[in-house]
């Protein structure tokens, strides 16, 4: 393992923190736009907004205003001794202001809508199941909106600008962060800058990593997994995976229903249900799976009557959540209340419900 003093040595940092209670630096300047013209800024759908900050913070593309940056005179410097100094990673940079993101976090919490960000530096497939399956706690909440959640996540993230991008974002929306970095500077950073900006986070991979590297009485390698500098061998499972992947994908949404003898599982259901979800889940395990949608109107598929049965599933769902979940999709889509049809409408979704559940009833083999 890298001594942490080592790399301290090696590294020129921007800027070192100020002593708690110094005098501050006349020479710093605060250009940053008055909290009335942050609202001002911050127009448009919240969702479209997180959509778009994610998309600038995985393509490199800073956030929202750039912080303004002066040149320090006379800055006082930790020495070794100092208190905070030997866990402060050498990649963690305090130059940001330290309110920049109090004008925003209002906005992101105003709703009641609580924030999960996901960051890793690589599939985050570890942090995204994590959430998963403490998020199955609290399922009792969540469905009738007691406590709604949304849950982000950040994959990739292995600069420590973009990191910072995205706590500061985690800030300003009053998030929680949960983060999965295998480099301990970059996990140190994250530490760092989550005390600094106020920001709940939880680090899953580092105690786990330093409790089995105590027991094997080895360093771990501080890499993610995939990248350059570790050896990742092609397994059998591996392109099993793959290639239940692509099925999967191609067969989404009953396309290509003469394959569907082809798939390890069917997926029956009306519309947003949670097919193409669950079944690219169960993709990434190594199953095949189709989905089959069940429309008023439309023709069901022969070839899902002539398959073996025991491979299809039936997925119900409680009418007032299907509602709850319909008209939030037609509000990403960007519908007014005036322009809903009835794909949201109550009576519509009992119908759709009632006429899928006529078709379960005359095949009692799907699993329900």
């Amino acid at each position: 393992m890298i001594c942490l003093s080592t790399t301290l040595s090696k590294l020129s940092p921007k800027y070192t923190p100020p002593i708690a209670g110094s005098t501050p630096d006349p020479t710093q300047t605060n250009d940053r736009p008055s909290q009335s013209d942050n609202r001002r800024l911050n127009k448009g759908s919240s969702q479209l907004l997180r959509w778009s900050r994610a998309r600038a913070i995985k393509s490199g593309v800073k956030l929202d205003r750039p912080v303004q940056k002066t040149e320090v005179v006379d800055r006082p410097v930790r020495r070794s001794g100092d208190s905070e100094s030997s866990s402060a990673s050498p990649y963690y940079s305090s130059d940001e202001d330290e309110d920049v993101c109090v004008a925003e976090m209002e906005e992101g919490t105003a709703a009641g809508t609580k924030h999960i960000y996901m960051v890793s530096d690589g599939t985050g497939w570890t942090a995204e199941h994590s959430v998963s399956a403490a998020l199955g706690q609290f399922d009792y909440c969540l469905v009738d909106q007691g406590c709604p959640v949304n849950t982000h996540l950040f994959s990739g993230i292995d600069d420590v600008e973009k990191l910072m991008e995205v706590i500061k974002q985690a800030a300003r929306e009053g998030a929680m962060l949960i983060y999965t970095l295998a480099d301990e500077n970059m996990a140190a950073s994250a530490r760092q800058a989550c005390k600094r900006w106020g920001v709940a986070s939880t680090d899953i991979l580092s105690p786990i990593t330093e409790a089995i590297a105590l027991h094997l009485g080895a360093s771990p390698s501080g890499l993610p997994r995939g990248a350059p500098g570790r050896k990742n061998p092609l397994t059998e499972d591996y392109f099993k995976r793959i290639d239940a992947i692509e099925f999967t994908i191609k067969q989404d949404d009953g396309a290509l229903p003469q394959n569907l003898h082809k798939a390890d599982i069917v997926l029956a259901g009306v519309s947003r249900t949670g097919k193409t979800p669950l079944s690219i889940y169960l993709a990434q395990k190594g199953f095949k799976v189709a989905n089959v949608p069940l429309v008023m109107g439309v023709t069901v598929p022969k070839t899902l009557f002539e398959i073996d049965q025991e491979k299809v599933f039936a997925l119900t769902i409680n009418p007032v959540v299907l509602q709850t979940i319909r008209r939030a999709r037609a509000k990403t889509l960007g519908f007014a209340d005036h322009m809903m049809t009835n794909y949201s409408d109550m009576d519509h979704v009992r119908e759709e419900l009632d006429f899928a559940c006529k078709i379960f009833a005359q095949n009692p083999i799907w699993p329900k």
